[in-house]
């Protein structure tokens, strides 16, 4: 899979250049060089290309095709002289390593598998279509140090004084020049106590002094709305994020259900040894 995926824009970029009677693009197994018996082929030198930092994209295709490909060489005349068996723990990197490359081979699978268009329709609908409706708030606010300082200002605005004009006087937070608005917010976005005080509000009525861990704020409704629902499209690249975790959570947990899954040989471990790499210089 990742061999298909990469071809297609690495081929372009390895062939930059080239003219165009050149540029038919060649098969992964197109030989490229060989080590004794063994063969480096295209792919290979494309699925180490796609590992290189993003710096690499600067060298020039033929001598990043060059390096990529000497690079192979090297490892495979390592590889062929070394005698014996891996180290320890040279064989749990690749035991690990194995176990990645197959296990993203299922994954993308089974969530490729999960995203159509009837399943993004379904999620969409269960999310929003019939959900209880969600009322956004704007409010303003003056924030002060002291509940003294609070309840004055309750007074004077309860006395006819301009809430906006006060919050450009008095205010310590950084809505104060613009009379204390915060613009629209949905419920739970501010602090409990604030997002208390603001549902508790009807329309155009300021609140008592409230306290949070800001200071003392005293708090204007200026409006409500209901909260618009999204589009399909807007949410589609998060709905389609959740069918595949979804649909990559239920297949582990069936595969395993049907397995001999026994984590007991980790009972009573100390969780420290997590970080004990020194084992591994062992």
């Amino acid at each position: 899979m990742l061999q298909r995926l990469l071809a297609p824009v690495l081929l372009a970029a390895l062939t930059a250049g080239v003219p165009a009677a050149a540029q038919d693009e060649p098969p992964l197994d197109t030989v490229m060089a060989t080590v004794g018996e063994t063969e480096i082929t295209l792919g290979h030198m494309l699925v180490l290309r796609g590992t290189l930092p993003e710096q690499y994209n600067q060298i020039p295709p033929d001598v990043l095709f060059r390096g990529v490909l000497d690079q192979l060489v090297r490892q495979e005349l390592l590889s062929q002289s070394h005698e014996g068996a891996l180290s320890q723990v040279a064989q749990l990197r690749l035991d690990n390593e194995q176990r990645a490359i197959t296990a993203s081979e299922v994954i993308g699978e089974i969530t490729g598998e999960a995203v159509t268009d009837e399943a993004l329709q379904t999620a969409y609908d269960s999310e929003y279509t019939g959900a209880a409706e969600e009322t956004e708030y704007r409010a303003s606010h003056i924030l002060v140090e002291t509940e003294e300082e609070a309840q004055a200002l309750v007074e004077e605005i309860a006395g006819g004084a301009n809430f906006a004009a006060l919050a450009q006087e008095h205010s310590t937070g950084p809505s104060g020049p613009s009379g204390g608005e915060l613009g629209w917010f949905g419920a739970g976005v501010m602090v409990p106590e604030f997002s208390e005080a603001v549902t508790a509000l009807d329309v155009g009525e300021v609140s008592d002094p409230v306290k949070t861990q800001f200071g003392w704020h005293v708090i204007k409704l200026n409006e409500t709305r209901a909260k618009e629902k999204p589009a399909l499209a807007d949410v589609r690249d998060e709905l389609a994020d959740t069918l595949r975790r979804q649909a990559l959570d239920a297949h582990v947990a069936q595969l395993e259900a049907n397995s001999a899954v026994d984590r007991s040989g980790s009972d009573g471990m100390d969780p420290a040894l997590i970080n004990r790499f020194d084992l591994l210089e062992n």
